[in-house]
């Protein structure tokens, strides 16, 4: 039995537009792994304080467990801007969680701390961007009545 060629599927404009911006998030997020290093002059000076003390995270502990979650984050926004260029589904159900949550995040920021805009733009392009009925049918979330996924 002969396979069919796979046919090729062109990507919307919006899908452009969340890889471009998950892109430039990642540099966003490379930015928030050094700062606290050099605002605690770990990358000058190296581990000089205890990184817990009476139970808990000292500054100098949060700042180094800042760095790594957002290294974590960097490095999975990598391999969703992947899975997302492949045009993968799953890609497209992490990135819509990931935004979701992010957002959540970022509007108890702008009520209660600092709000940081860079992310809450990017999250609300990203957001847009995923619901377009395009992108959805591009990535097999949606379907047209009698259109098969295959």
């Amino acid at each position: 039995m002969r396979k069919k060629p796979r046919q090729r599927r062109k990507r919307p404009l919006a899908v452009t537009i969340v890889a471009w911006t998950i892109f430039i998030m990642f540099f966003v997020r490379l930015y928030q792994v050094f700062e606290p290093l050099f605002s605690t002059g770990i990358i000058v000076n190296g581990i000089t304080e205890p990184i817990f003390k009476g139970g808990w995270f000292t500054e100098f502990g949060i700042a180094m467990l800042s760095s790594g979650v957002y290294a974590l984050l960097s490095l999975s926004g990598i391999v969703v801007l992947i899975g997302f260029l492949r045009i993968k589904r799953w890609s497209w159900v992490v990135l819509m969680v990931w935004t979701g949550i992010s957002l959540v995040i970022t509007l108890f920021d702008y009520l209660y701390n600092e709000a940081n805009y860079i992310i809450m733009a990017s999250d609300t392009i990203v957001a847009f961007a995923l619901i377009q009925a395009d992108v959805q049918r591009i990535f097999g979330i949606r379907t047209d009545p009698g259109e098969r996924l295959d």
